[in-house]
């Protein structure tokens, strides 16, 4: 991959701000948020590989603000199974070709943007552990194919009724965990796709994902949780739309 030039950073960084403040007021978003545009700005593998390493990072930090909240057994019950999802997701992200992975990568945004919605407003009510398994090992696989983990265990959150501060609590380090083992499992079967970034800039994005966080607590006291959501659910929407149509027509060129 190309050398990042100053001026793709810095629309990399106001992407990299803006999630980190969605994934401090709502719990999740950050993927969702900046997916789409980083896979537009760095391409679908440098571009994913880049949210699975915010993410990692954010969700780092939040977990030791919310420590109290997590729910360590549901925790249990979603990472065991995102790994065994997370594996294979990276062989399919490594060896898709760059055209085909960006519609897919949309496309998975996309169609879980529109089922979070949908779920919104059911009443249908889920219990038992294996939907439990089944969100973990599904988030586990889009987030290696995509950089997006949210929505598979947003939706078992809707559909099981779980409050919302344990969901946003345990979410982050679940999200820790699957992230670090796509990086390790990507980095392993292809080291060479992590965007061309000078020691400088790393520094600076993790500056920027700090800064985030801090603003999204200090906005958390006077933005609800719900405002937040289709606030971070329109961006996607218009963000993954952008990738898919920008991936088909490379694949009609």
């Amino acid at each position: 991959m190309s050398r990042v030039t100053i001026g793709i950073f810095v629309i990399v960084l106001v992407s990299i701000f803006a999630g980190a403040i969605a994934q401090r007021i709502a719990g999740l978003g950050f993927a969702l948020l900046i997916a789409p545009f980083l896979v537009l700005i760095l391409g679908p593998h440098g571009g994913v590989l880049m949210v699975n390493v915010c993410g990692v990072v954010s969700s780092g930090i939040i977990m030791g603000r919310v420590w109290r909240d997590i729910d360590w057994s549901m925790f249990r019950w979603l990472v065991v199974p995102s790994v065994f999802g997370s594996i294979p997701g990276s062989f399919i992200a490594v060896a898709a070709p760059s055209a085909p992975l960006a519609v897919m990568v949309g496309g998975i945004v996309l169609v879980a943007l529109t089922a979070s919605l949908v779920l919104q407003r059911s009443a249908v009510v889920i219990s038992g552990n294996a939907p439990k398994a089944l969100a973990g090992f599904t988030a586990g696989l889009t987030n290696s194919m995509a950089g997006v983990g949210g929505p598979a265990v947003s939706a078992y959150a809707m559909l099981s009724r779980w409050p919302q501060r344990p969901f946003a609590a345990t979410l982050q380090p679940f999200f820790l965990v699957i992230g670090m083992v796509t990086l390790i499992a990507k980095s392993l079967l292809d080291p060479g796709q992590m965007p061309e970034l000078d020691a400088w800039m790393w520094a600076v994005i993790g500056v920027v994902i700090v800064s985030g966080i801090f603003a999204g607590e200090k906005l958390s006291r006077y933005v609800k949780d719900d405002h937040a959501r289709f606030a971070v659910i329109a961006i996607a929407f218009f963000g993954a739309a952008m990738a898919t149509t920008k991936g088909v027509l490379d694949l009609l060129t």
